[in-house]
């Protein structure tokens, strides 16, 4: 009996505000709101204003009455919700230590010397096996005669750390707009350091993959990252666009661009890297960020070039063509 009663709960591992809460031995009995009162004591957000993201009963979002036995969860099964607390709202406002922390931590700038990793054998041979191995998810095929743009996700297009109810109030402002009008002369990729299952599930929450103004090419997660040695920073995990180059014959060094809030991920190609400014704070900055608005313009004047190795997308807001 005892084995049995070990098969029929779960640990679910629930992903918010940029914390990982835990919630153990979940009988397969209760049901989708008996979670949601579990995430409550965790998180203090509120049943009626969770919304979680990753499970799912008949291809929709469950209802509260939903038993978890009908959603097929897997042991340490992870989850993601959206959801602000009532109370403590001055703690939604204020940024978190740990925010301000990883900001200085995670923005640091690539010295000179480190460039020549993107010519190392051990890299290049890493990209190679990521060209053969790695499956990436189309979603649509290439365009003729498209240029490429990479698009990050966490704080490039999305906040992933603030509390929020929906996500639209954590996406970038314009970003519908901006993916519209980039996709005239762009093919779009989306390209996270995460898995593809919170890649899949940040898209759909965000109105993005079966959006009828444009379309994505195609989803790039974690596993086509590589690890790289910095003399100065030790292993960093970088994006090698050369794993794209591979992969389609449309696109090369001379038609692509990535967009990345960190410069360390286009290490291997920084050339063709544009360093974004991170999104961040949504709740108080998704009003006046402008950001996408401008780099709709750089892409459309730069459209017209057959070949971007001449640019340098550091200055991108002074260019004129």
């Amino acid at each position: 009996m005892a084995a049995g009663k070990e098969t029929n709960k779960v640990n679910i591992i629930v992903k918010w505000s940029g914390r990982e809460y835990n919630i153990e031995d979940v009988s397969l009995n209760e049901t989708v709101r008996y979670l949601k009162d579990l995430i409550k004591e965790r998180t203090g957000v509120l049943p009626d204003r969770q919304k979680l993201l990753g499970l799912k009963h008949k291809g929709k979002n469950p209802d509260d009455d939903v038993r978890l036995s009908a959603l097929n969860l897997k042991p340490n099964n992870k989850i993601m919700m959206m959801g602000t607390r009532e109370e403590n709202l001055a703690e939604v406002i204020a940024p978190s230590d740990e925010l301000v922390n990883n900001q200085v931590l995670n923005d640091f700038d690539i010295e000179e010397d480190e460039i020549q990793i993107e010519n190392r054998e051990e890299n290049l041979a890493k990209i190679d096996r990521r060209v053969s191995d790695y499956k990436l998810e189309i979603c649509n095929p290439p365009r003729a005669g498209k240029k490429l743009l990479v698009l990050d996700v966490d704080y490039t297009i999305f906040d992933h750390r603030s509390v929020a109810e929906t996500g639209a109030e954590l996406m970038r402002p314009y970003l519908h707009d901006f993916l519209a009008t980039s996709y005239e002369h762009y093919d779009i990729a989306i390209w996270s350091a995460t898995s593809m299952k919170w890649i899949n599930a940040k898209m759909k929450e965000l109105g993005i993959i079966d959006n009828p103004n444009y379309k994505i090419c195609f989803l790039l997660d974690s596993g086509a990252m590589i690890t790289v040695l910095s003399s100065k920073y030790g292993l960093i995990e970088t994006k090698p666009l050369g794993v794209i180059w591979g992969k389609f014959e449309e696109y090369n060094s001379k038609n692509t661009i990535i967009f990345d809030d960190l410069r360390r991920n286009f290490l291997m190609n920084p050339q063709n890297g544009l360093k974004i400014r991170p999104f961040r704070e949504a709740h108080k900055n998704r009003h006046k960020d402008k950001e996408l608005l401008k780099l709709a313009k750089y892409l459309k004047r730069i459209a017209r070039l057959d070949d971007f190795s001449s640019l340098n997308h550091k200055y991108w807001e002074s260019y004129k063509p």
